[in-house]
């Protein structure tokens, strides 16, 4: 008789090699891993208004980015990380992204980036548990969504958000707390119709609860992937 072993495959909507641009690890070399899907938004803009997460800014459907498409093992994916990683030097730096990089991302991929030198970062919404030998966690909820993490390297949110402000996470341990202004194309009108407002908030909030940190998305300044 014939056994039949499952290989899990990877969707992936592209794979770069960039400066990351945000949070603790702002100005690092990275090579970006972005997992396609997500769970609070499916992606497809006639969904939005009614998805836990209305304001993402990045595309995560398919597998036609760069680098894009459905890797058929760990291994595989790994080894595409890697052969984006400049002159062998360095400690290589891989960040998991979408998407929701939790729906795929397994202690399998993450063994064989391990055994390719990498550091392990993930960018998570946090409503999934997470697999064992992350190096680099970063928590961003969103919305209503239900946060099953509790600790993490990094909290990040995009302020302000109705259903997901800072108060909200007092229980999550963090070694850094940041928050992001929300910002066009994302600011919906009817909440705050002037994104240099939603700055000055973001700047005021922090000054007020000194936890908080300013994160500038420093990849949109420099108009980097």
């Amino acid at each position: 008789f014939w056994i039949y072993i499952m290989k899990k495959s990877y969707k992936i909507k592209e794979i770069f090699y960039t400066l990351q641009g945000e949070g603790a690890q702002s100005g690092r070399p990275a090579i970006f891993c972005r997992f396609s899907k997500c769970n609070l938004w499916n992606g497809k803009e006639e969904d939005r208004a009614r998805s836990a997460c209305n304001f993402c800014d990045t595309d995560i459907l398919g597998t036609d980015g760069q680098n894009g498409g459905e890797y058929i093992s760990a291994l595989d994916l790994a080894l595409a990380v890697n052969n984006l990683w400049p002159n062998k030097i360095g400690k290589p730096f891989v960040v998991c992204t979408g998407g929701e990089p939790a729906l795929q991302l397994d202690k399998d991929l993450i063994d064989n980036f391990h055994q390719l030198g990498f550091e392990v970062a993930i960018e998570t919404n946090g409503t999934l548990p997470l697999p064992l030998g992350i190096d680099w966690i970063c928590c961003s909820p969103k919305g209503s969504s239900k946060v099953v993490i509790n600790q993490c390297n990094e909290l990040k949110l995009v302020f302000p958000q109705k259903d997901a402000m800072p108060e909200n996470f007092s229980h999550i341990k963090a070694d850094f707390y940041y928050l992001t202004p929300m910002a066009e194309p994302l600011l919906a009108e009817n909440i705050h119709p002037n994104k240099d407002r939603v700055t000055q908030e973001t700047v005021q909030f922090c000054l007020d609860n000194p936890r908080w940190r300013l994160n500038l998305q420093t990849h949109k300044v420099l108009n980097i992937n």
